[in-house]
C-alpha cells in the first residue's frame, strides 16, 4: 500500500476534482481537514482520502435550525449534538456532523 501525505490545498484540490467543491465551505473544508488529520494522528493510522466518502459521511451545517430540519431527535443545544456523533465546530454558528 503506498500512503500520500496530503496538505490543505491538495485536500481542497480534490474536493474539486471530484465535482465535490461545494460540498463543503472553505472554513468546513479546513475544519474537516483538521479533524481527520488529528483522528490520524490519535488511531495511528493513515487515513485514506475519500472525497466520496466523506461527502457520505459528513454534513455541514450553518445553523441549529437546519440541522434539526434533517433530524428529529432531541436537541437543545449543539452540545446535545455531541451525544450522537461527532461535531466538528466551525465557528459559533456553522458546525460538521458525522451523519447517523
Amino acid at each position: 500500500m503506498l500512503v500520500k501525505t496530503v496538505s490543505f490545498s491538495d485536500f481542497v484540490e480534490e474536493f474539486r476534482n471530484c465535482g465535490r467543491e461545494d460540498q463543503f465551505s472553505y472554513e468546513g473544508k479546513k475544519a474537516l481537514f483538521d479533524y481527520l488529520e488529528e483522528l490520524s494522528e490519535d488511531i495511528g493510522e493513515a487515513i485514506e482520502l475519500d472525497v466520496i466518502a466523506i461527502c457520505c459521511d459528513f454534513t455541514e451545517y450553518d445553523s441549529l435550525e437546519k440541522f434539526l430540519d434533517d433530524y428529529s431527535v432531541a436537541i437543545g443545544d449543539i452540545n446535545d449534538i455531541q451525544n450522537h456523533t461527532t461535531v466538528i465546530q466551525i465557528n459559533n454558528q456553522s458546525f460538521i456532523i458525522q451523519n447517523f
